[in-house]
């Protein structure tokens, strides 16, 4: 019992020791990579092809993955911005794979961003990739100190389960000179393990508590009238104010934008999410402006920024328009103004603990949706692909930039920004 005693507290001592070190040499107020990357429509469609590109393999079968740099960066820097704004710059050389990375940190006394930087490599040919380097900021620890403290932090957290579902398939990876190379074996009960895992509920138990409200709000509902967004949104809203403290009001935010968008869309977006929450036992459709698909867009690009990322919720609302245009209901800025208001309020729900306190009592004293969405019936719509090209030619031109910046101009000037903000 003793010997056991003895290494936890080995181990328990490591990671404090790590920990201390990246308090001390590792946060800052500087970048070490430059936080500048941004989405494109071709970024997010090469990146969900690369993080999917196992499924193609199918169960019991080995498969292989090639990644460029190129690759490497872009999926790295994606999966980082679902979380925080992050940045990562990753190369390949001498058979090593260098990483860079700067991750923003929460509001606090020590410094803006941790700075962090690794290096990947093998001392075996037949080996996996093991941690060959370590800095913290300018601070260099001994690799295999930050592996052990690294493997304890991982095996003895939640993060074990990730690591396992991801490094169990992994058989090998060759390193060349432009690219790697990862042999992998699909399982098909690893694959039904990382199912069940990455869509069970955070927290069912709060979350149930805006879904007992959802249910109540309903049931009360007169079906003659239309359900306005702002009657979802301002009741469960004043319950978050009351239920959340400066330190919780993030969450309980990321909570209520859910389970609000998972009724009115009926979890169309869950591709984006973590939470998940059951069906209401009746169904009416929600409006904005007299428009159901306006409610549907608002809320589904609020929920993809409050728990993904605000550039990803606006690519994809911009990228589905453009798509209307090549044969569906046409370009329409009506939807796109819809996307722009809801990443403002995802954006605002979770910028820092005083913008979400300060958000939710704004909603919950709101009149109407007017107050967190401008009427955008003036605007241009229901342009097909031509039509879009004649009179805004892409969306690079000055004329579409102007457009989009005047509605950003719109969303901004409403009060309940302003006092979140």
């Amino acid at each position: 019992m003793k010997p056991l005693i003895t290494a936890a507290l080995i181990c328990l001592s490591a990671v404090a020791a790590l920990c201390l070190l990246l308090l001390l040499f590792g946060i800052s107020n500087t970048p070490d990579v430059a936080m500048g990357w941004t989405l494109t429509h071709n970024d997010i469609r090469r990146a969900k092809q690369i993080l999917h590109e196992g499924s193609k393999t199918k169960p019991d079968a080995l498969g292989t993955l090639e990644l460029s740099q190129a690759d490497l960066n872009l999926a790295s820097n994606y999966l980082l911005n679902r979380y925080s704004k992050s940045a990562a710059r990753i190369e390949i050389k001498n058979q090593v794979l260098r990483f860079n990375v700067t991750m923003t940190l929460p509001r606090n006394s020590l410094g803006q961003y941790l700075n962090i930087s690794f290096r990947l490599g093998k001392e075996n040919p037949d080996e996996l990739l093991s941690l060959t380097k370590f800095k913290a900021g300018k601070l260099l620890l001994p690799a295999k100190f930050a592996s052990f403290v690294i493997g304890a932090l991982i095996h003895h957290t939640s993060l074990r389960d990730y690591f396992i579902l991801e490094s169990q398939p992994i058989k090998a990876i060759h390193i060349e000179p432009q690219k790697i190379i990862i042999t992998y074996y699909s399982n098909l009960d690893t694959l039904i393990q990382a199912r069940e895992f990455l869509t069970q509920p955070d927290a069912p138990t709060t979350v149930s508590i805006y879904q007992q409200a959802l249910e109540r709000l309903l049931a009360e509902h007169d079906p003659a009238w239309r359900l306005s967004l702002a009657d979802l949104l301002k009741p469960l809203f004043a319950l978050a104010y009351q239920q959340s403290t400066a330190a919780t009001a993030i969450a309980e935010n990321k909570k209520v934008i859910m389970t609000v968008n998972s009724y009115v869309n009926n979890r169309s977006t869950r591709a984006f999410m973590s939470a998940a929450t059951p069906k209401p036992s009746k169904r009416y459709a929600a409006f904005l402006y007299k428009r159901i698909d306006l409610a549907q867009h608002f809320i589904a690009s609020a929920a993809i920024t409050a728990s993904v990322n605000g550039q990803i919720a606006e690519a994809v609302g911009e990228e589905k328009e453009l798509n209307d245009a090549q044969g569906g209901s046409g370009f329409s800025f009506v939807d796109l103004a819809a996307d722009k208001a809801g990443t403002r309020l995802g954006e605002t729900a979770i910028a820092s603990p005083e913008s979400a306190r300060k958000l939710q009592k704004a909603l919950s004293q709101i009149k109407d949706y007017s107050d967190f969405m401008p009427d955008p019936r003036d605007l241009p719509e229901h342009m097909d692909a031509n039509q879009f090209k004649q009179r805004y030619e892409s969306v690079n031109s000055p004329a579409y930039l102007a457009l989009s910046k005047q509605i950003d101009q719109r969303i901004a000037a409403l009060p309940i920004y302003q006092q979140a903000d």
